[in-house]
């Protein structure tokens, strides 16, 4: 069994898809939407087959994210090398996107850095 994708809300689409193109190399559909319900999204493709749907609607409940929070927490991106997880969470920094921690070996032997990327949500980077 596989995980076929992982969706995400956010408020501004354009935006969301932009990062996730700019930054993790990501290839995008075109943009679907139903004009009766509002409803828009893209489906992101990245290498390895993973994919994020990022989805958009006007009366979606806006919440306040807390960085430590149940629920999901964060999306990881593998980039084959400790340097490119060093490179890209620089040119991050410098673009302005909060460091939450990292670049660093965590307990378990990771290399990671966490990023707080899109809307409030969290982009773990990672060897």
């Amino acid at each position: 069994m596989t995980i076929e994708h992982i969706a995400l809300y956010v408020r501004d689409l354009e935006a969301a898809r932009d990062f996730f193109l700019r930054y993790l190399d990501a290839s995008s559909n075109q943009l679907y939407h139903n004009p009766k319900t509002g409803f828009s999204s893209y489906f992101l493709s990245f290498d390895g087959g993973a994919r994020l749907e990022l989805m958009s609607k006007p009366d979606v409940e806006d919440q306040s994210l807390a960085l430590a929070r149940m629920g999901y927490i964060h999306v990881a991106f593998s980039l084959g090398s400790a340097a490119r997880v060093d490179e890209l969470t620089a040119r991050l920094k410098a673009d302005g996107y909060p460091v939450v921690s990292g670049p660093r070996t965590t307990g378990d032997g990771y290399y990671e850095s966490c990023i707080v990327a899109i809307e409030g949500n969290q982009i773990e980077l990672t060897v």
